[in-house]
């Protein structure tokens, strides 16, 4: 399936998860073995009020949920179509969930306003279950926290 412009945009429209909640603005690049993909985390969201009042970081468990997102669920429709050899938005609606994180480490904090960039790379897809290592990097490539992460497609 050629990936383009139109292609990418169609996948991040079906990721499931919606604003408050969706930490995925554009995926970069994406092949059946790897993906990446950027979010900007805005000064205003939601979950810096109280975490930390005096001096807000994202916390760890929305960094592995933006992983999540990119690594997991935006590839997995990816992959999903390409095995049923049809455009994502063609699909029987299912939803993709986040089954498991191993090996998860944090190499630094995100602060408001910073961009990050969530690489996947395929372990494995079969049956509905993707197993993907992925990293989470800023701009200039300093990695910010790696972990393996598991999704499983379920009919809806």
């Amino acid at each position: 399936m050629e990936v383009n412009e139109e292609l990418k945009k169609e996948i991040v429209s079906l990721v499931p998860q919606q604003a408050p909640f969706r930490f995925i603005d554009e995926i970069i690049s994406l092949d059946e073995e790897n993906i990446s993909g950027a979010y900007r985390f805005k000064e205003d969201e939601y979950f810096y009020q109280g975490h930390f009042p005096e001096r807000p970081i994202t916390p760890g468990v929305i960094l592995i949920e933006t992983m999540a997102q990119i690594g997991a669920t935006a590839f997995g429709i990816y992959l999903m179509a390409c095995q049923k050899q049809m455009r994502p938005a063609e699909m029987e609606k299912a939803l993709s969930l986040f089954s498991s994180v191993d090996g998860v480490e944090f190499k630094g904090i995100v602060d408001p306003g910073e961009r990050i960039i969530v690489k996947g790379k395929k372990k494995y897809f079969r049956k509905g279950v993707l197993k993907v290592e992925t990293t989470m990097e800023r701009e200039n490539g300093e990695v910010v926290c790696f972990g393996t992460l598991t999704g499983v497609v379920v009919k809806q």
